[in-house]
């Protein structure tokens, strides 16, 4: 899972809440998917700027992503780099634009743990429920740590 940050935890609850006010939202878009509307929210471009990059190379972010390659030159793999950047992995990507992490899923309600990939209500509550866990995460780390150093002196 990501290393968390405050940076990409706003990141994230920035996402969740512009899906929720009125951002386009459309799965088959590659600026406006799931993964699309993450990557506005982290690099500032906008959906027809990472749709159009993204129509450079084949597939949609899973099959990009798959083929990422750091130093391609292509301006999709400099978005998806960007995002890595800030502490994603490709398969945190892989599974955002599929709702499919496990650790997110189990942190939903029982009842609400069959999402669809290309509800807008859904992605909202994954992108949240993703958040929470690294804001947690966070915490955690930052209060062991403290304690660590403590301790060391």
């Amino acid at each position: 899972m990501a290393t968390p940050s405050y940076t990409l935890i706003n990141a994230l609850r920035t996402t969740a809440d512009n899906l929720e006010y009125g951002a386009p939202y459309q799965w088959g878009h590659m600026g406006s998917c799931n993964c699309g509307n993450l990557a506005q929210t982290i690099t500032g471009y906008t959906k027809q700027e990472i749709h159009a990059q993204a129509m450079q190379k084949y597939g949609d972010w899973n099959t990009q992503i798959q083929s990422y390659c750091p130093i391609s030159g292509l301006h999709i793999d400099h978005i998806v780099r960007i995002m890595l950047e800030q502490g994603l992995t490709t398969s945190d990507l892989q599974h955002l634009e599929r709702l499919s992490d496990p650790e997110i899923l189990a942190q939903l309600p029982a009842q609400n743990r069959n999402l669809k990939h290309n509800n807008k209500q859904h992605v909202i509550a994954y992108l949240r429920t993703w958040a929470d866990i690294l804001h947690e995460k966070l915490v955690y780390d930052l209060v062991f740590q403290g304690e660590n150093v403590a301790y060391m002196q």
